[in-house]
């Protein structure tokens, strides 16, 4: 498979040639060893190996009843997991590999960290470890959860009357002068890439336009959900499952129903070189499983549709939500429009004005 590697995913891998020599001198992994093919026979290796390291950009505690899970399952094997952010993951996997010195063996790959990965991700016959083949992307990574993007406004601090309907109902200049919060890498935008009806053109535009509202721009996510739980900022970007986790506990938001908005897979993969390979594989196949997708589902973390389908609303929390705020949505579904995405991203983020930060 030849992947394109646009400035946009350069970029992303630009701090690898800074730090590589660091790691060069150091000692070499030992050789690889035969994996099993078969579960069975992968529990044995696997425990064999004691542990397996984990790096996601998923707070602890989201992950923890997976964890538990499948500790419950497969005895005799640790998880040691890290909250890490998916670019720092690529810089440090890459930097590893080049060095032979693999430190982690299950990562995390979403958006455009998706290209780069594909390089370095084991080869793994996933259909063989009872990965359902529509959760098996680009041979080596495996599907097992979506991160829905969505506008989200502080109920305590928007009147019902006043929640914006529609993309174009953000552009009421009410919302003007910081009293939207977005982040500034505009991943927000995917759906313009994904959307017949929308496309990559009309979305560049109207990235300018919502420029011209002069919004409060943060480095991620996270940051804006922050911004919109405090009442900083009224309405902003955010992701569902921070919405939902929030909700929970009390705290005044509230999905808008801004749509359609992007579904935004997560993929794992093992690592090539990874010092636990069995492990790895296991984690990674339990967590697509049956199983393991009902140990994710009460922490807001699962495969959903990869287009909209309600007919599963009252059992995935995820869908649930989206399905009563009338969101609908559209998810990735091959390896090109991820190169897509590489070209549209800067584009957007040209439009907004955070090119320079």
């Amino acid at each position: 498979m030849t992947v394109v590697r646009t400035p946009a995913v350069r970029r992303l891998l630009a701090a690898v040639t800074l730090t590589a020599g660091l790691l060069l001198a150091g000692c070499a992994s030992p050789p690889p060893v035969e994996v099993a093919s078969d579960l069975d026979g992968l529990y044995e290796q696997a425990r064999a190996e004691g542990e397996v390291i984990w790096y996601s950009p998923k707070p602890a505690a989201q992950m923890q009843p997976a964890i538990d899970a499948f500790q419950a399952k497969y005895p005799g094997i640790a998880v040691k997991y890290t909250n890490k952010k998916a670019p720092d993951l690529v810089t440090q996997l890459n930097v590893e590999q080049a060095a032979d010195r693999v430190s982690f063996d299950v990562s995390n790959a979403g958006g455009l960290t998706v290209l780069p990965s594909l390089d370095m991700a084991a080869p793994v016959n996933w259909a063989d470890l009872q990965v359902p083949a529509d959760q098996i992307f680009a041979d080596n990574l495996v599907y097992v959860w979506a991160v829905p993007k969505v506008w989200a406004y502080n109920t305590a601090a928007v009147p019902q009357e006043e929640v914006p309907t529609s993309w174009d109902a953000l552009l009421n200049p009410r919302w003007a002068a910081g009293r939207l919060t977005v982040e500034s890498r505009g991943s927000f935008m995917t759906v313009w890439a994904q959307d017949p009806s929308l496309g990559t053109g009309a979305g560049i535009d109207y990235a300018t336009r919502l420029a011209s509202l002069r919004p409060h721009y943060t480095e991620n996510t996270t940051q804006a959900h922050t911004n919109i739980i405090s009442g900083q900022t009224p309405i902003g970007t955010d992701l569902i499952n921070l919405v939902l986790e929030d909700q929970r506990k009390g705290a005044p938001i509230a999905v808008a129903p801004v749509g359609p908005t992007n579904a935004n897979k997560a993929y794992l993969f093992v690592a090539n070189g990874a010092p636990h390979p069995a492990a790895g594989r296991l984690l990674t196949a339990f967590l697509a499983s049956e199983e393991g997708q009902a140990a994710l589902v009460d922490s807001y973390n699962s495969v959903i549709p990869p287009a909209t389908d309600c007919s599963t609303a009252t059992t995935n929390k995820v869908i649930g939500a989206l399905c009563a705020a009338g969101v609908s949505w559209f998810s990735e579904t091959d390896v090109a429009q991820y190169q897509h995405f590489t070209d549209f991203f800067p584009e957007v983020e040209k439009a907004l004005g955070t090119d320079i930060y």
